[in-house]
């Protein structure tokens, strides 16, 4: 099981065992390099802990524990959250400040205690196998690795995937097989074999901020500040991703005025204009003097498309997936720690969408539902998709969403195939095997669970309990990993997260300019056009992909006889997306790229089957 995660710690593997209990390990040395090995046990032999992350306290931490008697043998964090546990119990997760994922075994209580940080940062994945058997690990292959693990597909995952093009928190592709959510931590009695499953913390959008917008523009840069100078604490070559927006440039600009000396500072390109932000990346490296070194990417670089699924091991379907294994690779070249920029904009709603939203929102107030309901909802049937034409003329999607309520139009926007689309792509026997599920009943609850009634801070929530951690931490996670790598997220920080979330939506959404005071907060640091510029994302030329180069490729895939006679999908629908898209009549690319990344899954099923 460690052999299969060997990218994740090339540089040292432990193992425990003990009555009933195994625990092994994979090191990748970032603090206390000739110290620190696990799995790690106290000095009494009595509790033992396995642990992926960083501790950005734990010089505190360890101050309170010696306070209380306890020696330390090693520099580093892994000692601490030992002995804080030691001290403490389970209840000693709330005081731990990082990214982080880790297994206990308190050989006192003969109980395992598991748990995974606020945002979901480091993933955690588990299995209960037989009736007193639990398998744990940092990656599904991990677990599959074990000869007792049996892949049975979750149906309901399926609808997940196809709606959002990943499997959202707490399940995975398989049946029985989950992720530890996010601020959640579970108890397992070894005699017993009960699991008590504890969420530790949440996010509150309380929106109850008193002070004025100018002391939140200025208190707001002093702790992102705070949070980008912790994470620059490291034993080995350290820098950051560079990609030309408003958050890595916040980042870097930060750690250049922290630091003494250059930072590394890396960012790749693209040939194609439209992907292209190395020019303003540029910028902002000779702005502040950084070590920076970049790469063109050839927008024909698809030869990682067949790769992906070894690094994800489910059906993953953020085609800038590419583009980030591609970034962390060059980076790895010179560090084994970088900074980035994520979570920036579901923290301050930088998103376009949640300004579409909004819009709609207001649209919703104007009209009584018994008319807007049918209005919207006939003039979404009768008006043409056309993907073709200038966004202005584009209006379908925003009368479909009309038709709908605010969180029900949310899901339909971010969803890669809409109902219909999975309606028609989805066999009879799949919609039996559903019974009735869809993934807005996910949304849905998750609306309900926010506490909120202002619709910005209920689509902010939504978002961190999926797509930041079912997309965007994933995807970071195991591109980086992939390459032996660590990414620090700053702007992810939960102290910084529980402040920004007492903000006004105003001051996030402004006059529909999203990061408001963020960007305010950054005038004069970065220039007015990196700051004001509309969003690029860090894409791939999937259209021109699969009608050019990949041309064969995605029939090849899509109508594979594997996807064809697994009992899943409408034949002559899978023919309509491939056909519509190669003709130029519709942009099918993200349902076409997320069908091939399925396919590309099942091909690895019927391989280890």
């Amino acid at each position: 099981m460690t052999d299969a995660i060997h990218h994740r710690g090339p540089d040292e593997a432990g193992l425990y065992v003990d009555d009933g209990v195994g625990l092994g390990h994979r090191r990748l040395s970032i603090i206390d390099l000739k110290s620190g090995q696990q799995p790690m046990s106290s000095a009494s032999e009595d509790v033992t802990i396995v642990y992926n992350g960083e501790i950005y306290n734990f010089v505190e931490l360890r101050a309170e524990l010696e306070g209380l008697g306890y020696s330390f043998r090693t520099r580093c964090d892994t000692e601490v959250i030992l002995y804080a546990y030691h001290a403490w119990g389970p209840d000693s997760v709330k005081r731990i400040r990082g990214m982080f994922a880790y297994v206990i075994y308190d050989k006192r209580t003969k109980q395992i205690f598991m748990t995974r940080d606020r945002l979901g940062i480091k993933p955690l994945f588990y299995a209960p196998v037989g009736e007193k058997t639990i398998l744990f690990g940092s990656e599904l292959k991990a677990l599959t690795a074990h000869p007792d693990f049996v892949k049975n597909l979750r149906k309901e995952s399926m609808e997940d995937y196809f709606s959002l093009g990943y499997v959202a928190e707490p399940n995975t592709i398989y049946k029985n097989v989950f992720k530890l959510e996010p601020g959640y931590s579970i108890l397992i009695d070894m005699a017993s074999g009960r699991q008590e499953k504890t969420q530790y913390w949440d996010v509150q959008f309380t929106g109850d901020y008193k002070g004025t917008f100018e002391d939140a523009r200025v208190e707001l840069q002093d702790r992102i500040r705070e949070a980008t100078k912790i994470r620059m604490v490291a034993d080995v070559p350290l820098g950051a991703f560079l990609s030309g927006g408003v958050d890595s440039g916040a980042v870097v600009a930060d750690m250049a005025d922290i630091s003494d000396t250059p930072v590394n500072t890396c960012s790749i390109g693209f040939s194609e204009k439209s992907y292209n932000e190395a020019d303003y990346a540029q910028r902002v490296a000779e702005r502040y003097k950084t070590n920076h070194w970049s790469r063109m990417v050839d927008p024909g670089d698809y030869s990682l498309v067949n790769k992906l699924i070894d690094i994800y091991d489910e059906p993953y379907a953020d085609s800038s997936a590419l583009p980030t294994y591609r970034v962390c690779e060059l980076a790895r070249e010179k560090v084994i720690v970088a900074l980035s920029g994520d979570g920036g904009d579901e923290n301050l709603a930088g998103y376009r969408r949640y300004q579409l939203q909004m819009f709609e929102q207001k649209l919703r107030g104007v009209f009584p539902d018994a008319l807007r309901k049918p209005v919207f909802g006939t003039l979404g049937k009768l008006y043409p998709k056309a993907d073709w034409a200038p966004r202005m003329f584009r209006a379908k999607t925003t009368f479909q969403g009309l038709a709908r309520d605010h969180v029900e139009s949310y899901f339909h926007g971010v969803s890669i195939l809409k109902g219909d689309m999975r309606s028609q792509l989805f066999s009879d026997g799949l919609k039996n095997d559903l019974q009735g599920y869809n993934t807005l009943d996910l949304f849905n609850k998750y609306g309900g669970m926010s506490g909120s009634t202002d619709p910005l801070s209920i689509l902010q929530y939504i978002d961190m309990k999926t797509y930041l951690v079912g997309d965007i931490l994933t995807k970071v996670d195991r591109a980086s990993m992939a390459n032996s790598m660590e990414v620090r997220v700053p702007l992810l920080d939960h102290k910084l997260v529980e402040w920004i979330a007492t903000l006004p939506s105003d001051f996030k959404l402004h006059n529909g300019e999203g990061k408001y005071i963020f960007k305010k907060s950054l005038e004069g640091r970065l220039p007015n056009d990196i700051l004001y510029r509309p969003k690029m994302g860090f894409g791939v030329p999937l259209g021109k992909w699969f009608r050019n180069e990949l041309k064969q490729d995605i029939q090849q895939s899509v109508l594979s006889d594997r996807m064809l006679d697994s009992g899943y999908f409408n034949a002559d629908y899978l023919n309509h997306l491939v056909s519509q898209h190669q003709s130029g009549l519709r942009d099918y690319s993200a349902p076409l790229w997320t069908l091939m990344m399925f396919d590309q899954f099942l091909a690895r099923q019927n391989h280890a089957s």
